[in-house]
């Protein structure tokens, strides 16, 4: 299990961008059905829907769009995983919402949105460790992070509630779970970097909140190529 989840073979690396993309689109999918409140960045498409007169959808791809020229200073370039993105975490999240229905019960609602919480997180470590291309969300934080040197959690928790507060002054609604996802994922996120042995090329190890990790044999995380850094 490890070597499928650390190897550099372009197979496992296919891999584990193809079932990460998979678990990222279920986890849209189940933070849906959870309806504690939208994710910060659907509060900001929901707001430039509501200010712009654009169908929900489209501002999703507008608002990605845009996501992606604040690439350049970043120096980010997309991959074929980027690509992939695009064309496979839709569809999954919406074949998901067709198999499982709209929950009435509070607690199970709850048990839906941790699930989806774990799920997006470890769903993002794994195709980001492919190195094959993060999506536009996730190359943001990937460029900044690879830009500044701060820590995974610093940076994704900051992006977060940046856009949630930003959806929100456009008319986007705010729930509880929108702001629990604005300040859980970062440090999510980072866990799942580290568990799965991933490092951004020219970054700290990404279990290193305040300095260097201690690394023994066999531990050693994946250097992602420059096209995602």
């Amino acid at each position: 299990m490890h070597h499928l989840l650390t190897g550099t073979h372009p197979l496992l690396r296919t891999t584990r961008l193809l079932v990460g993309l998979a678990g990222y689109g279920i986890a849209i999918a189940l933070f849906v059905r959870a309806d504690l409140g939208l994710s910060p960045w659907d509060v900001l498409s929901q707001g430039f829907s509501v200010r712009t007169g654009i169908e929900f959808g489209l501002s999703v791809l507008i608002l990605s769009f845009l996501i992606m020229l604040l690439w350049i200073p970043l120096r980010q370039k997309p991959g074929i995983g980027t690509l992939v993105n695009a064309l496979t975490v839709g569809p999954v999240a919406g074949f998901t919402l067709t198999l499982l229905p709209p929950i009435e019960s509070f607690p199970v609602r709850i048990v839906l949105f941790i699930a989806a919480m774990v799920l997006l997180a470890l769903s993002s470590a794994l195709y980001i460790g492919a190195g094959l291309g993060p999506g536009p969300r996730d190359g943001l934080m990937t460029g900044v992070t690879a830009r500044t040197g701060w820590t995974i959690w610093k940076v994704r928790g900051s992006i977060e509630v940046i856009v949630a507060l930003g959806g929100w002054a456009l008319g986007g609604g705010l729930g509880v779970g929108t702001v629990i996802f604005a300040l859980s994922i970062g440090p999510m996120i980072q866990y799942s970097l580290r568990l799965l042995r991933v490092r951004l090329a020219g970054t700290a190890p990404v279990d290193a909140a305040e300095g260097p990790a201690q690394q023994g044999p066999g531990t050693e995380p994946i250097a992602l190529p420059e096209s995602v850094a």
